[in-house]
């Protein structure tokens, strides 16, 4: 729009200062005249000043100007001043060189696992060839829009959901490469898809929420499992090890003994199968819990 009414703008002061001039010199050479010769010398340059004018275009340094003349293509002007024959040349189209961004979306499209989605990306384009731009495609923007959205469609009918929403990159190169293979016939190029957001139902999401947090559990359960097999392990190596040695055995119970009974200042209550297992009622059990308290006692005045 900016540069369009700074082309007017020229055309205008061109038209003013031609008439000007042609004024200038018509009048005082008509000034013996009859009024209609004069009227006829005014009206000569007023045409003249707007022929003029609509031959002076300008264009800024990213359009591109499309020149018909008597209909045909006559060639492409542009950036800066340039000038067409009145009457026998047109521009038709002003074609815009730079980076464009447009938005497109695909509302309600069903994925390949039957899942309704509605899914927004941004293509940005650039016009390489205006000349195939212009003459090759009715409407070039109305035409990328439309293959933009089915693309975006086809896309979306061969994806599972899992994949679309985990491989946005994916989708995105596909589409790049989908949307490029056709507007590369009008002169077009796709510089890059980005699919900004994926929107599914609201049911399907609060069970892929619940799917999620079971499977969270499910992996804490094993986890925990695991966890309690490595404890199994090491008991099982611990055992061994008391296996050939009483007196270890025998300290390690009274231990447990003089623990539970320092933390909960209570009595603790064994069975008596545990102190005969133990032998803690014997010289060895006696020798043991003398040889525990005394490491305990030692302990104490250490610490």
């Amino acid at each position: 729009m900016g540069s369009r009414s700074y082309a007017n703008s020229i055309s205008l002061a061109a038209c003013v200062i031609v008439t000007a001039i042609g004024l200038a010199i018509a009048l005082p050479l008509t000034s013996g005249m009859p009024d209609p010769v004069r009227d006829i010398a005014v009206g000569a340059v007023i045409i003249v000043a707007l022929l003029v004018s609509s031959a002076i275009k300008v264009a800024n340094q990213w359009d591109r100007a499309i020149v018909l003349r008597l209909g045909k293509f006559q060639g492409l002007r542009g950036p800066g001043i340039f000038f067409i024959i009145p009457v026998f040349d047109i521009v038709a189209y002003w074609i815009d060189t730079r980076v464009i961004t447009m938005s497109f979306t695909a509302e309600k499209t069903l994925t390949k696992d039957t899942v309704p989605v509605n899914v927004d990306a941004v293509l940005f384009w650039q016009v390489l060839d205006p000349k195939k731009a212009a003459l090759d495609v009715a409407d070039y923007r109305t035409a990328i829009g439309w293959a933009c959205q089915t693309a975006l469609r086809d896309v979306i009918g061969k994806t599972m959901l899992a994949d679309m929403l985990e491989g946005r990159d994916k989708i995105s190169a596909e589409l790049q490469k989908i949307i490029d293979q056709r507007t590369e016939p009008w002169g077009i190029a796709v510089i890059a898809v980005e699919v900004k957001d994926v929107l599914i139902p609201a049911g399907l999401e609060d069970a892929m929420s619940m799917q999620a947090q079971a499977e969270r559990e499910r992996q804490a359960r094993v986890i925990l499992g695991d966890s309690e097999r490595q404890v199994a392990e090491k008991f099982g190596e611990a055992a061994k090890t008391y296996q050939n040695n009483p007196v270890a055995f025998h300290l390690r119970a009274m231990n447990m003994l003089y623990e539970g009974l320092k933390e909960n200042s209570t009595i603790v209550i064994v069975p008596s199968t545990a102190i005969e297992s133990m032998q803690l009622g014997g010289l060895a059990g006696l020798t043991a819990m003398s040889m525990s308290m005394g490491i305990e006692a030692n302990k104490v005045s250490n610490g």
